[in-house]
């Protein structure tokens, strides 16, 4: 007798784009499939061949098909394959494939990143809250920069599913999380792998992975070693070591995780430099002023997940705790503070942090109604000594051959708890809500050179109303409040002073309005209206090398984005941001040039990436991405360039587990600048007050990188 082949799914609700394409089922909204197992279908007397071990098939959201899901039309998820294909010359510029992020760098490999969004310089990070495998990687009251993001300890291999949000409207999200937010998990399994790269620029990297059954769970190790010199005069020298280990069991229903992470950095750092060097043959157009800046880094951590289905809802804690040692050597200036030895200056840091969180969602239907309740609360504690002393060369100078103001000391302590509560209303097949509601609290004590406490607490509600007139439509209307926590040595120095500061806790309120548009099943279109308000904006001072706490700020805006796939192995995307940004008051920079334009926020920012996807054994991408001008000083008198860039990468799968990637950053070679920034520095034999001029950190010429990797 024939035995008949039947497949049976078990699904949950969310999203399934990705599972209609790879089955050929129709249609299916709001499912995700988490496993499927085949079981025979036979005539009498026949005999019952044993079923076919339960496979887990995983399935997330994708760019085409977020009706009925989201919130708003600034929120999504981006799949693996697009992590995977989206030409990335550095680990941050995975974040790119958030619609309107841009990731650049200004100063060296080893450092974080530069991230502008939605009309903001995000600098490091201030105001784009990111967390990986639950951990907020955010660094309040940070010795170069508050909100400080340094991604070198990702490792791309283990990255799945990031999700980001935009906006002050999600109860969920708390500090640094007002323009944007980015969560990426880990891998709980990979296949056993290895891979070498080679790269033009001294670029080296090899990584190893496997996983294996241990038990009755999962059991993970991975290990990255990279090297890096770019084009800089003085090589960047980057050496920067990665491990994990990751016992999971489980899924994300019902199980847990844990997560150790190490990671070690240490590289030299091309600064930007005046542009009258460069003019002058002072310095070449990857040339530096002062060889010696640079930095060494390391992390260490553990993160620890729980997942529960009680009582028909769902429960989900986590717990982390890290351990993060910097120090950082920047001559920004030059000789404008100390005439003699220069003006670098050694920025160090050691934090401790201890944190975590729980919720709970459940169905909770309002008189008939479908409607699901969510509560949780976290909490973060940080522990921090932090230092900036005089130096030259990374060498310490004598207290009595340097200016005491050149010296800090300080000893903080940050206690952060959040509570949160959300109702998910479903009013008709038409209308939903969600409102939403944070309760956040922060205390700070700083036993150093800025001592004294500080205290904040904000009630944040959040809302949002959803409208789906047709099938293929939603549109949206947010607004909430939202906060970015101040360092807290500035807090308590203005104290101290009598000046008055800004707060610990700096409000933020933001709306939206947006359309969701599913024009075909293979085209899909979002559009979004913004407007944020802040009572205090993060500013540079290129004095302290880090930001300080300035006027407040208004901003509006808008964003598009365009997502067409015409065949199963092709997908064409873009996404472009216009932004107007100013203070709500004049400011002075100290150059001349007083005004209410925020210095480096860009004007506009927009990307254009195809992909192909498994073509027969041919996968990969082109992208370009666009960076307009900006205003570098206050009365927008003196601008920044801008740029566009052209990257490629390209993956051939040669067969028994052998693959070949290639990738080519910046084609076209295009000569502009990263990053530019107008301030006052001073050269040997110039004036004591020292120029106002434009710093430029120049934009990598063409790279190019392959990969030799073997799947086991």
């Amino acid at each position: 007798m024939l035995c008949e082949q039947r497949q049976f799914f078990i699904i949950t609700v969310q999203d399934i784009t990705a599972a209609r394409r790879r089955l050929g089922w129709p249609n299916i909204a709001g499912a995700t499939i988490l496993a499927a197992i085949t079981f025979p279908t036979c005539t009498e007397g026949a005999a019952l061949p044993a079923p076919d071990r339960l496979e887990e098939i995983k399935v997330t959201a994708e760019r085409l098909e977020l009706l009925g899901v989201a919130s708003t039309a600034s929120e999504g998820i981006v799949i693996n394959d697009e992590l995977t294909l989206t030409p990335a010359y550095r680990v941050g510029q995975m974040l790119e494939t958030v619609p309107g992020l841009q990731v650049t760098s200004h100063s060296g490999e080893g450092k974080a990143n530069q991230y502008l969004l939605r009309g903001y310089n995000l600098d490091h990070g201030t105001d784009l809250a990111v967390a990986v495998d639950g951990m907020p990687v955010n660094e309040p009251t940070h010795a170069h920069g508050q909100g400080y993001t340094d991604l070198n300890f990702l490792i791309p291999e283990l990255a799945t599913d990031l999700k980001y949000t935009k906006g002050t409207y999600y109860a969920d999200q708390g500090d640094f999380s007002s323009v944007g937010s980015i969560r990426i998990n880990y891998l709980n399994r990979i296949d056993d792998q290895v891979s070498v790269t080679g790269g033009t620029l001294g670029y080296r990297r090899i990584f190893a992975g496997a996983s294996t059954d241990a038990a009755d769970g999962a059991l993970l190790g991975a290990l990255e070693l990279q090297h890096y010199d770019g084009p800089w005069v003085s090589p960047d020298d980057l050496h920067k070591l990665n491990a994990v280990v990751r016992y999971s069991r489980g899924d994300e229903i019902d199980g847990f995780s844990v997560t150790a992470m190490t990671y070690r950095g240490t590289w030299h750092a091309t600064t930007d430099q005046p542009q009258r060097a460069l003019d002058e043959g002072v310095i070449s157009r990857y040339g530096s002023l002062d060889p010696s800046d640079g930095g060494e880094a390391q992390r260490t951590s553990v993160t620890a997940h729980y997942f529960k289905n009680l009582n028909g809802g769902q429960v989900r804690a986590h717990a982390y705790a890290f351990d993060n040692q910097l120090s950082l050597w920047n001559d920004f200036t030059h000789f404008l503070i100390e005439p003699v030895f220069g003006d670098q200056a050694a920025q160090q840091e050691g934090r401790n942090a201890v944190g975590g969180g729980f919720s709970y969602q459940h169905a909770a239907p309002i008189l008939a109604l479908e409607n699901t309740a969510l509560v949780g609360v976290e909490t973060r504690n940080d522990f921090i000594d932090v230092t900036r002393l005089p130096t030259k060369q990374r060498q310490v100078i004598p207290a009595a051959a340097a200016p005491a103001d050149f010296r800090e000391d300080d000893r903080v302590r940050l206690n952060a708890l959040s509570v949160y509560a959300q109702s998910a209303t479903r009013w008709s097949d038409w209308l939903r809500t969600v409102l939403g509601v944070r309760y956040d609290s922060i205390y700070g004590n700083d036993a150093g050179t800025h001592a004294g406490n500080a205290s904040g607490e904000l009630l944040a509600p959040k809302v949002s109303l959803i409208v789906r007139p047709l099938a293929s439509t939603e549109l949206y209307v947010s607004a909430g409040r939202g906060f970015h926590s101040d360092d807290l040595r500035g807090v308590t120095a203005a104290q101290t002073s009598g000046i008055p500061g800004a707060p610990l806790i700096a409000r933020q309120s933001g709306a939206e309005m947006g359309l969701r548009q599913q024009l075909t099943q293979a085209f899909a279109l979002t559009f979004a209206l913004y407007t944020l308000k802040a009572q205090s904006e993060t500013t540079y001072n290129p004095d302290a090398g880090m930001d300080f706490a300035g006027p407040g700020s208004r901003r509006r805006g808008y964003e598009v984005n365009v997502t067409y796939q015409p065949a199963r192995w092709l997908e064409f995307y873009a996404s472009y941001s216009g932004d107007h940004a100013r203070y709500t008051a004049d400011y002075d920079d100290g150059t001349g040039h007083p005004g209410r334009y925020l210095p480096n926020a860009p004007v506009a920012t927009g990307s254009f990436t195809v992909y192909v996807k498994e073509l027969g054994p041919w996968s990969g991408s082109v992208g370009y991405r666009y960076l307009s001008a900006y205003p570098l000083s206050p009365d927008n008198a003196v601008q920044g360039h801008g740029y566009g860039e052209w990257s490629g990468h390209a993956h051939y799968a040669v067969g028994r587990g052998w693959s070949a990637e290639a990738g080519i950053f910046n084609i076209s070679g295009k000569k502009a600048d990263a990053a530019e920034f107008w301030y006052i520095d001073r050269l040997r034999g110039e004036t004591a007050a020292g120029i106002a001029d434009i710093h430029t950190h120049p934009l990598e010429p063409r790279t190019a990188r392959l990969t030799i990797a073997k799947r086991f």
